[in-house]
């Protein structure tokens, strides 16, 4: 999401345009959130007060099905803009941006724009979760820190969804980490049983058992969420409820590990260097029987490469 919202406002500010809030759209179609259901509306207006002005509902006279559809490229550049994208705003006046992801670049960039500005306010300075699922981030984050209690309340958390690590994309490919990989490498940098996990598996599978073997505080949604919430956000329809709660359990955690190399990793990984937390270890297969963890800091840390670097120097 903050991607998306990056891209649509670089482009609003370029053109003079109104942003009106967007749908947050799932995976399935028809998976779809009115941005106030996870987002709060009013932070979001006033963090763009004097750079984009913001309307709330679209205009009733204007149908989505007549919106010309633009594709913006993520990371999209003031050259695409003037391109591609202004010569239809000028002729419809109206449009709707439909990003997409040549590629995950997150990478910081050498030359220099008048969009990074706006480009980082947008990413850093304008989400902010609404007050109910605040309230579940928190209790959770809560819960694990009690659960931490040997490890002076610290947790890691690793983004390890079974789903994704069963489609083709990762078989083959060193882009992704089983469970009983991840087990073998948290081992090997020296983290015993008594470290508290967090996966991003939202329900247990028993692929995940080989992880639970090697340590046993391992975690789900669906082990830490009060009951009373899970109706809400643990259904098949709360798929996006389930994103943003794992990407803020991930960007407050002591550790983070991505098992699953992507999007949701350069996200997570720019919201924790903009807070300071730069534990983000990244998996690999160890040969010999230990190593040490500040070898497998990520590179968008080490390198200092990733574009939250050009926002807070």
């Amino acid at each position: 999401m903050y991607s998306l919202i990056a891209d649509a406002v670089v482009v609003a500010r370029y053109l003079g345009a109104t942003l009106v809030l967007p749908d947050i759209r799932g995976s399935k179609p028809g998976d779809k959130r009115n941005f106030e259901d996870i987002y709060d509306v009013e932070k979001f207006v006033k963090s763009l007060d004097g750079v984009v002005r913001v309307a709330k509902y679209q205009p009733a006279k204007l149908s989505s099905r007549n919106l010309a559809v633009v594709r913006v490229p993520n990371r999209v550049t003031e050259d695409h803009i003037a391109e591609q994208i202004e010569p239809i705003f000028r002729s419809k006046g109206n449009l709707r941006l439909a990003t997409y992801f040549p590629s995950v670049n997150m990478k910081k960039t050498e030359q220099k724009s008048n969009i990074n500005s706006v480009e980082c306010l947008a990413m850093f300075g304008t989400l902010e979760l609404q007050p109910e699922v605040h309230e579940v981030v928190d209790s959770m984050v809560e819960r694990l820190r009690t659960l931490s209690r040997k490890s002076n309340g610290q947790f890691i958390a690793v983004d390890l969804r079974v789903e994704i690590l069963e489609k083709k994309g990762c078989q083959g490919m060193k882009s992704c980490y089983s469970p009983q990989e991840i087990a073998l490498f948290l081992r090997k940098i020296g983290f015993n049983k008594d470290t508290t996990i967090y996966l991003t598996q939202s329900r247990w599978d028993s692929s995940l058992d080989a992880l639970k073997e090697f340590f046993p505080k391992i975690y789900t949604k669906e082990s830490i969420m009060a009951v009373e919430k899970k109706e809400k956000f643990l259904n098949s329809e709360a798929s996006e409820f389930e994103k943003v709660i794992d990407f803020y359990i991930c960007s407050q955690s002591d550790v983070f590990v991505p098992a699953i190399s992507g999007l949701f990793y350069a996200n997570v990984a720019g919201n924790r260097i903009a807070s300071g937390r730069t534990q983000i270890l990244v998996p690999a297969n160890i040969p010999g029987s230990s190593a040490s963890a500040a070898d497998f800091l990520s590179s968008y840390v080490s390198k200092k490469n990733h574009l939250a670097y050009s926002c807070f120097c």
